[in-house]
């Protein structure tokens, strides 16, 4: 049942619906004259400028879109997935820096898709494809070495649901990637970083190789946060990635090689038998 309210955030009405995974809200971002921000049951998902596509605002999507301007050549069209879909922030992005790029989306919640659709239209001549499925569904139906970059996103709630956080998981991704292709995750923790630890460790096992773009609170358990992990079997432009986490507003460290390995203190591959959902952020995170 579709359920709209009347709040106003700077003059604008948000916009709120009923979808599968709870209340939907799009909140007016009050310095920007269309941007929105996405809510799920109060938990922030996403960040859409319609004037500025190219505007990513969450600091990990500014690190996976780091992925996205660097797994080809500028502006050279690509395949990507995105596992996990939201406001389509990061599909979005491809779009635009990337024209011509052929897209597939995993957004389980087709209510959020429609909603998301019609309040926030998509650029033009933007070649995106959403399918209301699971995210590993839609690995399997997808053909062999199709995919130059995998991004997972992937959230019930706010939380990443153990069967996207595996190395069987990582299997199914690395039969879509083509041999020179990336995958790319946001990996959600706090102190002390188990999690994050485990799902290091298991890129590692998987790929030829991988790094950790992380703020340096939570990479000393200060506080929960983000970790974007990045792996392939191409060796990954460590330089550049490390010069971009950087100078970016909220500046990240990049973990890789011997650090990367430290960072996950020996933590075991996680499988399908042995994995679980990502720890919840604290209460009060959202207010």
């Amino acid at each position: 049942m579709v359920n709209r309210r009347s709040r106003r955030a700077g003059g604008r009405p948000v916009v709120s619906e009923d979808v599968a995974g709870g209340l939907a809200e799009l909140v007016p971002d009050v310095d920007r004259p269309r941007g929105w921000q996405l809510l799920l049951d109060g938990a922030p998902q996403s960040h859409v400028d319609l004037d500025e596509p190219t505007r990513l605002v969450f600091e990990y999507q500014r690190r996976l879109g780091h992925a996205v301007d660097l797994v080809a050549p500028p502006g050279r069209p690509i395949n990507a997935l995105h596992l996990g879909g939201g406001g389509l922030t990061l599909a979005r992005y491809t779009a635009v820096t990337r024209p011509r790029s052929s897209q597939q989306v995993a957004e389980v919640d087709a209510a959020l898709t429609a909603l998301v659709r019609r309040e926030l239209p998509l650029p033009e001549g933007a070649r995106i494809r959403v399918r209301a499925v699971d995210a590993r569904a839609l690995l399997d139906r997808l053909p062999e070495d199709w995919a130059d970059l995998v991004i997972a996103d992937v959230f019930q709630g706010v939380r990443t649901p153990a069967h996207c956080a595996s190395a069987e998981f990582l299997d199914h991704v690395r039969r879509v990637l083509r041999p020179d292709g990336w995958y790319t995750a946001n990996v959600t923790d706090g102190p002390p970083l188990a999690h994050l630890r485990a799902q290091a460790a298991t890129a590692l096992d998987r790929f030829g190789g991988a790094c950790l773009a992380i703020e340096p609170a939570v990479l000393r358990g200060r506080r929960f946060g983000n970790g974007v992990l990045l792996a392939a079997d191409e060796p990954l432009p460590v330089a550049e990635l490390t010069r971009r986490c950087a100078a970016d507003p909220q500046p990240a460290r990049l973990l890789a090689g011997r650090e990367l390995a430290d960072f996950t203190g020996g933590a075991p591959t996680v499988t399908d038998a042995t994995a679980v959902a990502s720890p919840p952020p604290p209460d009060g995170s959202f207010r």
